[in-house]
């Protein structure tokens, strides 16, 4: 489940950019993109679960 979780976190962050466009209060562009940031920091964070090609061509050979 932790692979898929970049996905997720980049999926939210369009999200919250879309939804943070159609509303129009004070400091909700500063909300906005301070959310950005923080989802697009643990979707980088995340990217360290998802399976290298290398490592799999490793396991399927028998080294």
């Amino acid at each position: 489940m932790k692979r898929h979780m970049s996905g997720v976190f980049i999926l939210l962050t369009a999200i919250i950019l879309v939804v943070g466009t159609k509303l129009d209060y004070a400091w909700s562009g500063i909300v906005k993109w301070g959310l950005a940031a923080i989802t697009l920091s643990l979707a980088a964070y995340y990217t360290k679960y998802i399976p290298s090609q290398k490592k799999q061509d490793n396991t399927k050979s028998g080294e």
